[in-house]
C-alpha cells in the first residue's frame, strides 16, 4: 500500500483532463451528425454509428484490459491509452469513407474503455481519504466538463470549418494529456491485479449488481434519446439548427452544476441521489416531446435533462466505492456497463427514429428510466449504509 504523504492534485487533474477528452470523443459525433451524414453519404440513424462503435468497443476494453495488462502499471496504462486516443482522432480526422471512419473510432473505443475502467478507481490512491468525494467530483467533472465544453466547443469548430479539424484538434490535445499524465501521476502499480474470476465476483454482490443494472436501464435510456438531441431541438422545439451547439453548451454548464451537487450530495446520502437519477430522468425526458413544443419550454427541459444527467457518474461511483469487494475491478465492470449502454443506446435510439418518430424514441428512453427507478426503490437503502426516510 502506498505511503501518502500529501494530495496529488495534479495527478488528479491530468485524469480529469483524460476523461474529458475521452468522453468529448466518444459524444463528438452528436453535435456533428448531420455534418458527417452529410459529407460520408449516409442517413442520421447509421451516421449514429460512430457513437454505437467506440461505445461496444470501450464495454468490452473496459473489463478486458485491466486483466490483460496484470501487473503493469497504471501509470504507464492511462499513458499508453491517450496515446491510442490520438492515433483514433488523428485517423477519424484523415477517414476517406464512412467504413474508415468507424474504423479509426474502434481505436478511441479502445482507449476509452480501459482509461475509464482504471480511472474510476484511483482517486483513494491520489487524495487522502477524507478528500476522495472531491476527488471523485473533479475526475468525473470531466465527464460534465465534456459535455460543456468539449462537444459544444468541437461542435462549433466543426461548424466554422468541417468535422475533420474538430476530430483532429483532439488528437493534438490528447498528446499534450498524455504527457501531463506521464509526469504528473505517481507509480501506481496494482494493489491486486484485476482477473476475470474476480470481475464475476463482484456482479455477485447485490450493491454492485444494482449498480451496474440500474447504469445499464439510465445510459441507454438517455442516448436513446439525446444522440438525436439536435433533431429532438429543431423538430419538436422548433429551434434553429444554428443555435444548437450555444444550447449544448448550457446543457453542459447545467450538468456541471449537477455533477458538483450530486458530489456533495451522494458522499452523504448514495442511496436517494441514485435513485433520484432515473426518477427525474423518467419526469423531463417523458414530457418533452408534449411540453417542449416552444422554444423556451425545450430548453428549460434541456437544462434540467442536462443536470439530472450530469450526475450519473459521480453518484454511481460512490455507491459503488460503498459497496463493491474489490474497487478496481467493480468500476471496470461499470466502464463495461456504462460504455455498452452508450453503444446500444445509440443504436436503439436510431432504428427507433429511422422506423417510427423522435417522440416515441423519447418515450422508449422513459420505460426504461422507469425500470431504473423501481429497481433502485425495491433495493434496501442500508447496502449502501443509508437509511431510507
Amino acid at each position: 500500500m502506498e505511503q501518502q504523504q500529501a494530495p496529488r492534485w495534479w495527478a488528479v487533474v491530468a485524469v480529469m483532463i483524460g476523461i474529458f477528452l475521452l468522453v468529448t470523443a466518444e459524444q463528438l459525433p452528436i453535435g456533428l451528425l448531420s455534418q458527417v451524414a452529410d459529407s460520408m453519404g449516409v442517413t442520421p440513424g447509421m451516421a449514429g454509428l460512430m457513437v454505437t462503435v467506440p461505445g461496444v468497443v470501450a464495454a468490452f476494453s473496459a473489463p478486458l484490459l485491466p486483466v490483460a495488462v496484470g501487473r503493469l502499471d497504471r501509470r504507464i496504462m492511462l499513458t499508453a491509452l491517450m496515446a491510442v486516443m490520438v492515433a483514433g482522432s488523428v485517423l477519424s480526422a484523415l477517414a476517406s469513407s464512412f467504413i474508415l471512419l468507424l474504423a479509426a473510432r474502434v481505436l478511441v473505443g479502445l482507449s476509452i474503455g480501459g482509461f475509464w475502467a482504471v480511472a474510476g478507481s484511483i482517486a483513494p490512491r491520489l487524495v487522502p481519504e477524507a478528500q476522495v468525494p472531491k476527488a471523485m467530483t473533479m475526475i468525473f467533472g470531466g465527464v460534465a466538463a465534456a459535455s460543456v465544453l468539449g462537444v459544444p466547443l468541437g461542435t462549433l469548430l466543426g461548424d466554422l470549418s468541417n468535422w475533420r479539424v474538430a476530430f483532429g484538434a483532439l488528437g493534438g490535445l490528447s498528446l499534450l494529456t498524455a504527457a501531463a499524465l506521464w509526469f504528473w501521476l505517481p507509480p501506481l502499480p496494482p494493489r491486486e491485479p484485476v482477473r476475470l474470476r474476480v470481475l464475476a465476483q463482484q456482479f455477485s454482490n447485490r450493491g454492485v449488481r444494482v449498480a451496474v443494472l440500474t447504469t445499464a436501464f439510465v445510459v441507454v435510456g438517455h442516448f436513446a434519446a439525446y444522440t438525436f438531441i439536435s433533431p429532438i431541438l429543431q423538430e419538436i422545439s422548433g429551434i434553429s439548427q444554428r443555435h444548437v451547439s450555444s444550447l449544448l453548451l448550457l446543457y453542459g454548464a447545467a450538468g456541471i452544476v449537477g455533477n458538483i451537487a450530486a458530489g456533495m450530495f451522494a458522499g452523504r446520502h448514495p442511496y436517494r441521489a441514485v435513485l433520484a437519477i432515473p426518477s427525474l430522468l423518467l419526469i423531463v425526458v417523458a414530457v418533452f416531446p408534449l411540453l417542449g413544443v416552444q422554444p423556451s419550454s425545450g430548453v428549460m427541459l434541456l437544462m434540467m435533462w442536462g443536470a439530472v444527467f450530469g450526475s450519473v457518474s459521480v453518484s454511481i461511483q460512490t455507491w459503488i466505492i460503498r459497496t463493491a469487494p474489490n474497487t478496481e475491478a467493480a468500476t471496470a465492470l461499470m466502464a463495461f456497463t456504462f460504455n455498452m449502454s452508450i453503444g446500444l443506446g445509440a443504436m436503439l435510439g436510431g432504428r427507433i427514429v429511422d422506423g417510427t418518430s423522435l417522440p416515441i424514441a423519447m418515450w422508449a428512453a422513459s420505460g426504461l428510466f422507469l425500470l431504473g427507478a423501481l429497481l433502485v426503490w425495491r433495493t434496501p437503502s442500508r447496502i449502501v449504509g443509508e437509511k431510507r426516510r
